[in-house]
Formats: C-alpha cells, structure tokens, sequence
C-alpha cells in the first residue's frame, strides 16, 4: 500500500523531535483520524533555516512530516505557503485517497505556520 518514497520517510524520518527556542511552532489535527503534528522552525534573514517536527498519527502523516520539513528548509514565509497537500503527495509518488489526510496534515501545519509568522511581522 506505501510506496518506497512514504516508507523512507516513516522508518527514517527526517528532523524529527523538538527544536529548543523556535521562531515559530505550531500544531495541527485531524479529529477524524487523531493525527496530531507538532511543527517548529527557526529564522534567519526571512528564510527558514531549521525545522523540526513531532507527529502522533500514522505512516503517512509520519512520512509526510518528515518531507516537509526538508522541504521547507531555505524558504521564505511566502515561499512556504505555496507547499499543498498536492505537492506533498506528488512529490511522494502520489498518495491514495485512503493516506491523503497525511498530506493534508502537513499542509495544514505550514497554513498555521505561515499565519503565525505573518502575524508576527
């Protein structure tokens, strides 16, 4: 059902854990399936520079956490809000329907991430 991309990321996820002093962290759910991702970055000159997760949900909310947080390394705030669920799942092979809330999770953290940041301005 996991293509090599999502398993890659599940079983060595990438940046996880917490980022100590952040710039910003937030964190998003899905209250149908209890998916919860933890999200925190770190600034420097507008861009990001470190970002960190911690997610309680399954392999494809682990996995799309994880490329997330590579993906969102060297961007600006409004350089971030172009990552959808699409590209996210795109960028993994393509999700099925039954995993794309993953997706939808990270993308939902980086909408409440670039909230927050905007805000902060």
């Amino acid at each position: 059902m996991f293509n090599d991309a999502v398993l890659d990321h599940f079983r060595s996820p990438r940046n996880a854990g917490e980022l100590p002093d952040p710039d910003a962290a937030v964190e998003a759910s899905n209250p149908v399936c209890g998916d919860i991702l933890q999200l925190a970055v770190r600034l420097k000159d507008g861009q990001i520079i470190e970002a960190r997760f911690l997610c309680r949900g399954c392999t494809t909310a682990i996995a799309c956490a994880s490329f997330l947080t590579e993906q969102l390394r060297n961007r600006t705030i409004a350089d971030a809000n172009t990552i959808t669920p699409e590209s996210i799942s795109e960028a993994l092979g393509g999700l099925p329907a039954a995993t794309f809330h993953g997706a939808q999770l990270a993308a939902d953290a980086v909408r409440a991430l670039v909230q927050k940041l905007s805000a902060g301005r």
